[in-house]
């Protein structure tokens, strides 16, 4: 039988493990600048582009989780997380990569010119995963 000791000092180990981890996954400032990931291939900008070519980060996920567009299109990348995130290929990070998009920022990207799945992840937070199909 479990105890209300017991359960309390669950809770707050549980809620501690949550405060850790939260803090650890902030990443950077909302205004903070960074270097990009490969000349050319990432833009900020405040204006946004069609849906049909974005990317919207929200609650730690990439939506949609699979995004086709033609090769070449320029991919839109909005996020509307309060933390950091990346969109970045995931075997080849020259390949494609927004550098650090910050909460409330919109970075593009060229898409790859050859036909093919390229699965991404967030650097910052790796368990966020997509995939870009290029036809």
């Amino acid at each position: 039988m479990i105890t209300k000791c017991v359960l309390r000092r669950w809770a707050a180990w549980l809620g501690l493990a949550l405060i850790l981890a939260v803090t650890a996954c902030g990443g950077g400032s909302p205004g903070a600048s960074s270097a990009p990931a490969a000349a050319g291939t990432t833009k900020t900008s405040t204006a946004g582009s069609g849906t049909a070519d974005t990317i919207v980060i929200k609650n730690f996920m990439f939506s949609p989780a699979t995004l086709s567009v033609s090769p070449g299109t320029v991919v839109t990348v909005r996020n509307q997380d309060s933390v950091t995130h990346t969109v970045t290929d995931k075997a080849d990070p020259k390949l494609f990569s927004t550098g650090d998009v910050g909460p409330g920022q919109v970075k593009t990207f060229k898409a790859p010119g050859k036909a093919g799945s390229y699965p991404y992840i967030c650097t910052i937070h790796q368990y966020m995963t997509g995939t870009l199909v290029v036809r």
